[in-house]
């Protein structure tokens, strides 16, 4: 005959028993974290390029009258497309340059003071007009902030086109001068 006992067995539970395990628990985590990082190597994440004249293309099938490079530099890049079919419409593009500055484009209708806060910076000074040989637009309003960041907009039909960024002012009028319609 087996004999069974009546009572079952328990452990005896604390706080102490709880902090204890979960200081165990801590400490394994964070030594797995640590060995990972020792071996493994820095990972660069490089951008891929995105086919913006084929949005473009389609955008401009769909009778919106956007604004695009015919091409761009060797070494630069295009790394996203926005193109939004709401009523009105937003265009938007983002390019890095070879040395991995950014020029951005918007395309869109709204306040000058919206586009300017928005993409720029709240406090960013309008400067100097800026006169360019461009298919889009030959006055340009020039608007710069305290961080570096340069945008030109000129105003198209009932829209309005900025080009901005953190790229020299000398790659953004480059970039103003291979748009077109």
């Amino acid at each position: 005959m087996v004999c069974v006992s009546e009572k079952p067995g328990r452990y005896q539970r604390s706080t102490g028993g709880l902090f204890g395990a979960l200081l165990v628990t801590l400490v394994v985590i964070i030594a797995f974290v640590a060995f990972r990082g020792l071996l493994r190597d820095d990972i660069e994440i490089k951008p891929e390029p995105v086919d913006y004249a084929a949005a473009a293309t389609a955008a401009r099938g769909a009778g919106f009258d956007v604004v695009s490079p015919k091409a761009l530099p060797a070494e630069w890049m295009a790394t996203n497309v926005d193109l939004r079919q709401t009523e009105p419409p937003v265009w938007g593009l983002s390019i890095l340059t070879g040395e991995g500055k950014f020029i951005g484009l918007r395309q869109q209708s709204g306040s000058v003071a919206d586009l300017i806060d928005t993409y720029i910076d709240e406090d960013a000074e309008e400067g100097e007009p800026l006169e360019l040989d461009s298919a889009v637009g030959s006055t340009w309003q020039t608007w710069t902030d305290e961080g570096g960041d340069t945008g030109y907009l000129v105003e198209l039909d009932s829209q309005r086109l900025l080009v901005y960024g953190s790229a020299p002012a000398s790659d953004l009028q480059t970039f103003i001068t291979l748009l077109e319609r």
